[in-house]
């Protein structure tokens, strides 16, 4: 790729990850396509090449607060990993990576067949927003899970996916990243909160 095409290619990333930061787009893909459409160029960046941007973007605007938040979000995180420890709970998305923005959210996946159970070890505690099924195809395969879409006593906006425990040790790749989902469990963040609570999670 020559010069020009790389700088093209960096420009196109630069505003799909505007799009992401604004919510003018919520998705990687449509937020390349149309960043795309407004340099005319239909070649795309990848979507570790827009998170790249989307992290500078938030560190730009955001600053030094931006870190404080991290680790808040991640003591909340532990908070809420505590009271559904009896159903293996993982920290992931952007608070598990360390590259939080302003509309971030906490991401926590948890293990069980009955999603009224989690509900009931949450509702005293949190405000439930919502819930929805959501439906993904992987390799031909439809699956279906959980979400509950929380708000903290801090109004920090946590969303619970709720798995089969079949799905406890299944391996899964990040379509942005392109490495492993492997997520913080409890203990592992409480390690992170005690030794280097703004740790980032990234491919090396």
């Amino acid at each position: 790729m020559n010069n020009n095409s790389l700088k093209l290619r960096n420009k196109i990333a630069r505003e799909a990850a505007s799009l992401l930061y604004s919510g003018s787009e919520k998705e990687y893909k449509q937020a390349k396509q149309k960043a795309a459409e407004t340099f005319k160029c239909k070649f795309l960046p990848t979507n570790l090449e827009v998170a790249m941007e989307l992290d500078k973007i938030a560190e730009e605007k955001e600053g030094p607060a931006r870190i404080q938040r991290l680790i808040q979000m991640r003591k909340q995180a532990l908070k809420t990993m505590n009271a559904l420890k009896a159903y293996n709970p993982v920290l992931i998305g952007s608070v598990w990576r360390g590259t939080i923005h302003h509309e971030s959210d906490i991401d926590i996946r948890v293990y069980h067949d009955e999603p009224k159970a989690i509900l009931k070890a949450l509702k005293d505690a949190y405000k439930i927003v919502r819930t929805e099924l959501a439906t993904v195809t992987e390799k031909g395969q439809k699956k279906t899970s959980f979400h509950a879409h929380l708000e903290s006593s801090t109004q920090e906006q946590i969303e619970i996916i709720v798995r089969s425990p079949e799905e406890l040790n299944r391996k899964e790749k990040c379509e942005i990243y392109g490495d492993e989902i492997t997520g913080l469990n409890l203990k592992q963040l409480e390690r992170v909160l005690k030794e280097n609570p703004t740790e980032r999670f990234l491919p090396v």
